[in-house]
């Protein structure tokens, strides 16, 4: 009995289907028009979504190659500093090696990077200079901080820092600058025109860290490692610039260290620690501390926030795409009155002309979602090709639009349905 009723609904809902996809073809403009809010509001969520997703996954790549259990502490010069330089040329601030000591004392602290920094170098190899480089004096851990990679040769290792090696290792921009048909490794770079390194690695192309504008951005491709004790010697602890008529200095011991801390959950907890030993140690805020992992948690939050955003404006078109469904069927269930009282007259009850006009409603919906689909898959994978975007198809956004479509229907086809399988089938078959 139970498989009798089901094989009745079945049938049933077949030949309403049937219907209903007879309906749609033979007034197939109309079909479409009433449906295009559908299709624009399906591909608007499955596009926007994969933008909002693209451009979020983007500025979080960028965080998380800095390293989500770093701290990164740097020497900043304060702003006080031009009243004193009136008495004194050379400006003294920043990190100390005292500092670089105490921080090494952290128990959570796993890795820690000491770094200088000298920007604005010339690089150069026999006739081929590169005027802009930076030199970054550092141990061996750098690599293992900042994930490089070797294209070819080696990093730098605790024996080079230990035996003030005259020894360097450069970025990928820069070795094909210098040395465009040879091999880097073994051949020589001169910097700033005083010293001479023997190339010992080229590191792998690598992105930079943030946009290249903000305080933790940090290019790598153009860069020349050299151990620190190294540097130490070469540079000294005060550098000197000249221009036109003035002459400035600065003597800053570190300009950088970078901290990895073993455990995610305790890297809040070590940044306070950092900062006291910092306030102990300085008499003024020369310093400063950037924990991607605040960043990437507040980028996160973005994320969720963005695409919430990005679902409700799109969802704004779904809502208007319904009410055209339903403003289609009210029409239609005018123009097939007759219709509707020949099948209850027939022996038709009510809920199967309500699920005649609600299959037809669902069936718009769901064909109009399809396409929408389509098209913004079309978008999704066409745009990238010819513009340089961030795009991340969002999957789950394929089902919600869909999904989302197909509820339309639903909630926008029941009204017309309802008033339709209300129709008095006497007055019904009166109509004209």
């Amino acid at each position: 009995m139970r498989w009798f009723i089901t094989l009745s609904w079945w049938d049933k809902f077949s030949r309403s289907l049937l219907l209903a996809v007879r309906s749609l073809w033979l007034h197939k403009l109309r079909a479409f028009l009433s449906v295009l809010g559908i299709i624009i509001g399906t591909g608007a969520v499955i596009v926007l979504m994969a933008f909002g997703e693209g451009s979020m996954q983007d500025a979080l790549e960028d965080i998380q190659r800095q390293g989500a259990t770093n701290i990164i502490i740097r020497s900043e010069k304060p702003t006080d500093d031009s009243a004193s330089s009136k008495k004194a040329f050379i400006a003294s601030y920043g990190l100390t090696d005292a500092d670089y000591q105490q921080f090494k004392m952290i128990s959570t602290v796993e890795w820690d990077v000491p770094m200088r920094i000298f920007v604005g170098q010339e690089i150069r190899h026999l006739d081929r200079f590169v005027p802009n480089g930076r030199v970054v004096g550092t141990t061996g851990k750098y690599s293992l901080v900042n994930r490089f990679g070797m294209a070819t040769g080696r990093f730098l290792v605790d024996d080079d820092d230990f035996n003030m090696a005259n020894v360097a290792v450069i970025g990928s921009t820069l070795a094909a600058t210098l040395f465009p048909f040879e091999n880097p490794v073994g051949q020589s770079v001169v910097i700033g025109n005083k010293f001479e390194y023997r190339v010992v690695g080229v590191i792998s192309d690598r992105l930079p860290t943030g946009s290249g504008t903000g305080k933790v951005a940090e290019e790598f491709n153009n860069d020349v490692y050299i151990p620190l004790a190294t540097c130490q010697l070469r540079f000294g602890e005060k550098v000197i610039s000249r221009t036109s008529g003035s002459r400035s200095g600065e003597m800053v011991e570190l300009h950088q260290i970078t901290l990895k801390i073993a455990k995610m959950e305790q890297v809040r907890a070590s940044g306070e620690d950092v900062r006291d030993i910092l306030s102990r140690n300085h008499m003024r805020t020369d310093w400063s501390v950037t924990i991607p992992l605040d960043r990437l948690e507040e980028a996160e939050r973005a994320r969720d926030r963005g695409t919430l955003l990005l679902a409700a404006i799109a969802g704004i078109s779904l809502i208007v795409g319904g009410i055209g469904i339903m403003n289609i069927m009210l029409a239609t269930v005018t123009e097939r009155t007759r219709e509707i009282g020949i099948r209850r007259a027939l022996g038709a009850k009510r809920r199967d002309i309500v699920m005649q006009f609600l299959i037809e409603a669902v069936v718009q919906t769901s064909l109009g979602g399809l396409v929408g689909m389509s098209i913004g898959l079309l978008i999704v994978f066409g745009v990238p090709l010819l513009i340089a975007i961030p795009v991340k198809l969002h999957v789950p956004s394929l089902f919600l639009a869909l999904a989302a479509s197909i509820i339309t229907g639903v909630l926008f086809g029941v009204y017309p349905a309802i008033r339709a399988a209300r129709l008095d089938p006497i007055e019904a078959l009166r109509h004209v």
